[in-house]
C-alpha cells in the first residue's frame, strides 16, 4: 500500500481532505459561475469582460492581504480543528446570499445597481472564509502526520483542491445558473458537516496573539481576537503591522523566504491566466462558455497531475531541484499557447462555438495540449514549495509562515491583476496579454535557482555542523 492511499484510510487526514475538498468546490463554483454569466450574458464587449473578470480577480484576492496575519496568528493560537468548523458555518451564509444575488441577476432584477455589487460583495466574503483555512490545511498536516507523510499529504492536499476545483469549473460552466445557486448553498451544508470529524488540533506552543498598536488601550492579550473589532481603525493598522511583522519573520530563513516568493510569482502568472481565459475563450476563439470552462478544467488537471507526479519523482523528499527546469518548460508551453491562439482562425459564421463543435476545430486538440502542459509544469514546480513552508520551519510556526506565504502570494497576485487590467484599459488585446505571463515564468526560474542553491547550502552547513560535533 502507498503512503497516499495510506492516507486516505485515515481520520487523522480524510476529514481534512473531504471538507478543503468542498471548500475549493464552492468557492469555484460560484466565481466562476458569477464571472461566466456575467461574461457571457451580461456584457458584450472585450474590454468590459476583461476588466470584470479582473476586477473579480483583485477583490477575491484582497482579503487573504488584510486578513492573512490575522488568520495565521489564530491558526497557531486556538485549536485548528475548532477554527475549521466556525468558518465552514461562516459559508453557509455567504452561500446564501450568494444564491440571493444569482437569484437576482438570473431574474434581470436590479443587475447592475444591486446584484453584481452584491456578487462581488459575497466573493469577497467567500475569499475571507478561504483566507481563515489556507493557513490550516497545510499547517495542521505536521500535527497530524508523520515527517515522511507531510509530502504525500501536501501532494494530495493539493491534487484534491484541484480536483475541486475542477469539478466546480466544469458544473459552472455546463449547469444554469438557477442550479449553481441551490448547489452552493447544499455544498457549504456539506463541507460542514464533514468538518466535525476533523480531529483535534490544539496550539503547540505558549505563543500569544499580539496586537501592538492596541497596548496603549490596556487591553490585555487574551480574547483580543475577538474584540480587536471594537477598534476598527486602530485594528486594521494592527493588520498592517502584524503583516509586515509575520513577512519579516521569514525573511529570517533563507529557504522558506525564498519559497514564498517563487511560489508568489507562480501565482500571479496563474491569476494572469485566469483572468484571460473567459474573454480570450469568447472573443479570440469564438467559444461558449463551456469552452471557457474547459480551459480553466484542463489548468486545474494539469495541476493535479503535477502535484501527484512531482512527489513520485521527489520520492517523498522535500527539495526545489526540479523547480527551475519546471518554471522554463512552463513558460515554453505558455508561448506555445499565444502562437496556436494567435494563428486561430474564426469560424465563418460568427457564432459562438459549442465545446462539441469547438474541440473538433483544427487547432483546438493542440491548444488544449499547450494548456495542460502549461498547468503541469506548474505542478511540479509549486508542490514542493509548499512542503518547503512546513518542514522547514518551527513545528509551533507553521501556520504563520503559511499566512505569511498568503500575503506575500495575495499582494503580488494584485499587483499581477492590476498590471492585467491595466494592460486591457490601455486597449491591449487579451491574446497579447499572454507574453506578460510568459516573461514572468523567467523570474520564477531564477527564484527556483535560487532555492536549490539554498537548500544544497543548508544542507552542507547541516553536515558540517554534524562533522565538528566532538565524539
Amino acid at each position: 500500500m502507498t503512503t497516499s492511499t495510506h492516507l486516505m484510510r485515515q481520520k487523522r487526514f480524510l476529514p481534512l481532505m473531504v471538507t478543503q475538498f468542498f471548500n475549493a468546490f464552492n468557492d469555484n463554483l460560484f466565481k466562476t459561475a458569477l464571472v461566466l454569466f456575467v461574461v457571457y450574458s451580461v456584457y458584450n464587449d472585450e474590454q468590459q469582460e476583461a476588466l470584470f473578470s479582473g476586477l473579480a480577480s483583485v477583490i477575491f484576492i484582497v482579503p487573504f492581504v488584510v486578513l492573512s496575519a490575522l488568520a495565521g496568528q489564530l491558526a497557531d493560537t486556538r485549536d485548528k480543528a475548532r477554527i475549521i468548523r466556525i468558518v465552514k458555518i461562516c459559508e453557509i451564509g455567504w452561500a446564501t446570499l450568494g444564491a440571493v444575488g444569482l437569484f437576482m441577476a438570473w431574474q434581470g432584477i436590479a443587475v447592475h445597481t444591486v446584484a453584481i455589487p452584491l456578487l462581488l460583495f459575497v466573493v469577497f466574503l467567500a475569499a475571507a472564509q478561504s483566507t481563515f483555512l489556507g493557513p490550516i490545511k497545510y499547517a495542521i498536516l505536521p500535527q497530524h502526520l508523520k515527517k515522511e507523510e507531510v509530502l504525500p499529504g501536501t501532494g494530495l492536499v493539493e491534487a484534491g483542491t484541484y480536483i475541486a476545483i475542477l469539478a466546480g469549473t466544469i458544473l459552472a460552466g455546463f449547469i444554469a445558473v438557477e442550479i449553481a445557486m441551490v448547489l452552493i448553498v447544499v455544498t457549504a451544508f456539506v463541507g460542514y458537516f464533514s468538518s466535525t470529524f476533523v480531529p483535534e488540533a490544539p496550539p503547540q506552543s505558549d505563543y500569544e496573539m499580539h496586537y501592538p498598536l492596541l497596548e496603549p488601550y490596556g487591553r490585555k492579550v487574551e480574547n483580543r481576537a475577538l474584540r480587536w473589532l471594537g477598534y476598527p481603525a486602530v485594528a486594521v493598522a494592527d493588520q498592517a503591522v502584524m503583516s509586515w511583522r509575520l513577512i519579516r519573520d521569514t525573511m529570517h530563513n533563507r529557504e522558506i523566504w525564498l519559497a514564498i516568493v517563487a511560489i508568489s510569482f507562480f501565482w500571479t502568472i496563474g491569476a494572469v491566466l485566469f483572468i484571460q481565459f473567459p474573454p480570450l475563450a469568447k472573443n479570440q476563439l469564438m467559444a461558449s462558455k463551456e469552452v471557457a470552462s474547459l480551459f480553466l478544467v484542463i489548468f486545474s488537471v494539469g495541476i493535479a497531475i503535477g502535484s501527484v507526479g512531482i512527489n513520485a519523482l521527489l520520492k517523498g523528499e522535500v527539495s526545489a531541484r526540479f523547480a527551475p527546469l519546471s518554471v522554463v518548460v512552463m513558460g515554453v508551453f505558455v508561448i506555445g499557447f499565444y502562437i496556436v491562439s494567435k494563428a486561430w482562425i474564426p469560424n465563418e459564421s460568427g457564432e459562438l462555438l459549442p465545446v462539441q463543435t469547438w474541440i473538433l476545430e483544427p487547432l483546438a486538440i493542440p491548444l488544449s495540449l499547450m494548456l495542460l502542459g502549461i498547468s503541469t509544469a506548474g505542478g511540479f514546480f509549486v508542490v514542493p514549495l509548499y512542503a518547503f513552508l512546513t518542514t522547514r520551519c518551527a513545528h509551533d510556526a507553521a501556520s504563520r509562515t503559511i499566512a505569511a506565504n498568503n500575503i506575500v502570494n495575495s499582494l503580488a497576485m494584485v499587483i499581477g491583476s492590476v498590471i492585467a487590467i491595466g494592460l486591457t484599459g490601455l486597449g491591449i488585446p487579451v491574446v497579447e496579454q499572454l507574453l506578460f505571463a510568459a516573461a514572468m515564468t523567467v523570474i520564477s526560474a531564477w527564484l527556483g535557482w535560487m532555492l536549490f542553491k539554498a537548500e544544497k547550502q543548508a544542507a552542507e552547513d547541516q553536515t558540517g555542523n554534524l562533522t565538528d560535533c566532538p565524539d
